[in-house]
């Protein structure tokens, strides 16, 4: 891969510092909890994976699979748009399957931003690089 190559960018292991959801009213929530963890990686050849984690979920099957997402697939990077798209091919949530999952990002040093806004909240992850 050429080192003008978006995705050598987004290649390694970057760990969940914060997820955050806000409503065009200002209301501000964590799906995953304050302490939410996470973890995405994305390789040069264009292959990814995520998964999040609210750490005290109750031990109850259906409260345990809303504190958790997870997926992987391939995904693209637009740097004109600031955009990267994920293509997932499997995940705990059968309705994503198939889609195409639209964020705009930023980088701040060691810093992943991801944003996914919609028409009833935006979505900001802050994602850290492992070395």
């Amino acid at each position: 891969m050429s080192p003008r190559n978006p995705k050598t960018r987004f290649a390694g292991q970057w760990r969940l510092l914060s997820c955050e959801r806000r409503t065009p009213a200002g209301q501000v929530s964590y799906p995953f909890g304050a302490q939410a963890l996470g973890r995405i990686s994305y390789d040069a050849g264009g292959r990814m994976s995520a998964q999040l984690m609210r750490p005290d979920r109750a031990n109850s099957p259906l409260e345990a699979y809303q504190g958790y997402a997870a997926y992987f697939g391939t995904y693209d990077v637009d740097e004109t748009a600031h955009t990267v798209i994920h293509h997932v091919e499997a995940s705990l949530f059968p309705g994503w399957i198939g889609t195409n999952l639209k964020r705009a990002f930023e980088f701040s040093g060691n810093r992943l931003i991801l944003t996914a806004v919609s028409r009833e909240d935006t979505l900001t992850l802050v994602w850290e690089r492992l070395e």
